[in-house]
């Protein structure tokens, strides 16, 4: 049995379901999706499309793939993204993953358009010879806590669902989502111990006219009275805004919390929302993991 624990997986697309007018599922399949592995919650995947110019057949697919990717010419290099893994079937050889579709402004949301039955792609993803702590997940509470926030836009509603879906029914919180469309809301599976504030985004512009007041309003009522701290300001222009509390070991930062906030979207939002939490409401920062999955105004890997 092989013991690699995370590798680069060829698939066929065998279905395509709009879920919502935003939302759109891809069935993937392939025979060697049976070691597809599934550590759970909102574990990372990276998808690799192809393009006009360049193949999935021109990525490096080895140990050290990364780096020879970035090796490759700027205009030789398979662009990928970065999804959730929304269902896997290992018996069947089947994954779904959920993929937001809006207007053409990259790689991945021109393949979402024009996207076949029968098309393929490269996703490298865990195996199922994983075992253990997964960085790949960024979902950390502490054992034992007494609220979760999980707050984000279009592009965190698939890790969401997926967090949702596995939490057991004794958990309590709220979730603030943004999405593009009024019948985007039901996209969410329910959970008996959540509050819902879904809301569509009040104009095209206004691009997180929900989200922000949302979440204040929200922890405002799930946050203890605390005193802010001071949070190191992360330029999000230059840098990555992505912070998950951890233990050496990879566990929870905190054995206990009042409040656990899981945070993720477009950078300069998920960075007013971190301010807000720490230094204005005082959670502790070990407590709040914050993601930024994507930069107005810029299409990254």
């Amino acid at each position: 049995m092989s013991t690699v624990t995370s590798r680069f997986f060829r698939v066929r697309v065998t279905a395509i379901t709009d879920l919502t007018a935003s939302f759109r599922r891809f069935t993937l399949a392939g025979p060697d999706l049976a070691h597809y592995g599934d550590p759970g919650f909102d574990q990372r995947i990276k998808v690799v499309f192809p393009t006009a110019t360049v193949s999935i057949d021109d990525m490096p697919i080895g140990e050290d793939w990364y780096t020879e990717w970035r090796e490759l010419p700027e205009d030789a290099r398979p662009p990928f993204r970065t999804y959730t893994t929304r269902y896997v079937r290992n018996e069947a050889c089947e994954v779904d993953i959920d993929m937001v579709a809006h207007d053409v402004l990259g790689p991945a949301s021109d393949w979402i358009a024009r996207a076949e039955v029968g098309d393929e792609l490269l996703v490298f993803a865990p195996t199922t010879a994983h075992r253990g702590v997964s960085f790949g997940i960024d979902f950390v509470p502490p054992k034992q806590t007494d609220g979760i926030l999980l707050a984000g836009d279009e592009t965190a509603a698939p890790a969401i669902a997926v967090i949702l879906e596995q939490l057991p029914e004794t958990a309590r919180g709220t979730v603030v989502l943004e999405v593009p469309h009024e019948s985007d809301a039901a996209y969410l599976p329910t959970h008996p111990g959540f509050e819902y504030r879904v809301a569509a985004r009040p104009t095209h512009d206004a691009r997180h006219g929900h989200l922000v007041p949302a979440v204040e309003t929200a922890a405002a009522l799930l946050a203890p009275a605390g005193k802010g701290a001071e949070v190191e300001e992360v330029d999000i222009d230059g840098g990555i805004l992505w912070e998950v509390p951890r233990t050496a070991k990879g566990g929870a930062a905190l054995k206990s919390a009042h409040l656990y906030a899981w945070l993720a979207g477009e950078a300069g939002a998920i960075k007013s929302l971190r301010r807000h939490l720490v230094s204005q409401l005082g959670v502790d920062r070990r407590a709040v993991a914050f993601m930024g999955y994507w930069r107005l105004g810029r299409a990254e890997n």
